[in-house]
């Protein structure tokens, strides 16, 4: 088996090779590639019409747009790297992010209010979605939408579905509600404070401010709304606790965990689960009735919790396990609630973002190449932390974690960075 670094350097040398075969032959297969866009867009237009775009509109917003071939890597990548639950949730529930999401709901109180008034869902919850999904507005992504959904409906997998959300993405320009100078997000589609993608921009997206528009770009208020609306509808239940962590027995069956494997409260006490601090099930407020999963994560060694109705709703907004539980757990932090009870079972834990730009500084002050230092362990960063890890007899993973930090903090030679 290839390392992840011999991986990492293969796929550079056949992009080196192909872009200097592309320079080499001037580009001919760019141009082809482009002019098959062009003449993919024209195809698109009558479907496009049928969806509601008046062929103006389409003329309008897709003239002169040519496709972003970067985005199909993206859409084929498969990532070599991938990080364990406690990497994945330090970075994202790390004090920075729990401090500012208590800022936001101070700073939004009265909006958070009526929202939960109207849609049933805690202000806790929505500003736990905004944190994670764009930190707070901060990060909602730089391609614009025409073109990355246009080069998605005509190039690589699942052209069917981007083609829907295409068509969706016009429409929303059409109707006014985002200027198209505005209308940027991920390479996949999704945009605004809470990324939503286009399609169910235009099912749940409100204009709670009533001002004509529902944007979800410039407008926290709409965006906010939007999520508690989308959250509802998936069948949020008002004053039901996403779940709870557990401190599971001796000798517990493993085989009987499961999100979806549900059981009423009762039996999961039957079986001797408690609550993570000892008490039993019944202290959690839940009914005993009530049917909940058992999420683990990390395995038995690891934290577990039995999770409720609310949380597969809050699965449902971007259907991953450890995303939902990101969620979640942020969410019980910004009302002051405690860090998981279990650790994690691993001698390595991960690191904050703050933490990471520290390690990052460091690395940069022994002269690696890591790019900004922005606290994201991307690539540089990652073959970066391989070569100190080799240096300094380490298992050489490419993961940053706290003993790689603690080790190059011991040597010193750089000084750590303020958080920001």
């Amino acid at each position: 088996m290839r390392s992840p670094e011999a991986l990492r350097l293969r796929q550079t040398l056949r992009y080196a090779v192909l872009a200097a075969f592309l320079v080499v032959a001037g580009s001919p297969c760019l141009a082809q590639s482009q002019s098959e866009f062009a003449s993919c867009l024209a195809r698109l237009q009558p479907a496009a019409q049928r969806s509601g775009v008046r062929p103006d509109s389409y003329s309008r917003y897709t003239d002169g747009v040519q496709a972003d071939f970067s985005i199909l890597d993206k859409l084929n990548y498969q990532p070599e790297f991938k990080l364990p639950i406690w990497d994945y949730l330090s970075g994202l529930v790390d004090d920075e992010r729990i401090a500012d999401g208590k800022a936001g709901l101070a700073r939004h109180a009265e909006v958070l209010q009526r929202i939960q008034a109207a849609y049933g869902v805690d202000p806790a919850t929505v500003v736990a979605v905004w944190g994670v999904e764009s930190n707070y507005g901060r990060i909602t992504g730089k391609y614009p939408l025409v073109q990355a959904l246009g080069t998605l409906s005509c190039f690589g997998r699942r052209q069917g579905y981007f083609q829907g959300e295409f068509f969706a993405a016009l429409r929303i320009l059409q109707r006014g509600d985002i200027a198209p100078d505005r209308l940027n997000g991920s390479w996949a589609g999704a945009f605004g404070h809470t990324q939503f993608m286009p399609a169910t921009y235009e099912r749940l997206a409100v204009d709670f401010d009533g001002d004509g528009r529902r944007d979800l770009v410039d407008n926290s208020d709409d965006a906010l709304a939007s999520t508690a609306n989308f959250l509802r509808k998936g069948g949020w239940q008002n004053g039901l606790p996403w779940g709870v962590e557990v401190r599971l027995p001796n000798g517990f069956d493993s085989g009987l965990a499961g999100r979806t494997r549900k059981r009423a409260l009762g039996d999961w006490a039957a079986s001797g689960l408690t609550l993570a601090d000892g008490r039993p099930l019944a202290a959690s407020g839940l009914a005993a009735s009530e049917r909940v999963g058992l999420l683990m994560l990390a395995g038995p060694r690891g934290p577990a919790f039995l999770t409720t109705r609310n949380f597969d709703v809050i699965y449902g907004y971007n259907a991953a396990e450890s995303y939902g539980l990101a969620i979640a757990h942020l969410s019980d932090r910004l009302r002051g609630g405690p860090p998981f009870a279990a650790p994690w079972p691993t001698d390595d834990p991960g690191l904050s973002r703050a933490e990471r730009r520290e390690l990052q500084t460091l690395l940069a002050a022994r002269g690696h190449d890591i790019g900004e230092i922005d606290g994201m362990l991307g690539d540089r960063s990652r073959v970066a932390v391989s070569q100190e890890q080799s240096r300094l007899g380490q298992p050489v993973n490419g993961r940053g974690g706290q003993k790689l930090l603690q080790t190059l903090r011991a040597e010193g030679g750089a000084q750590r960075p303020a958080g920001r």
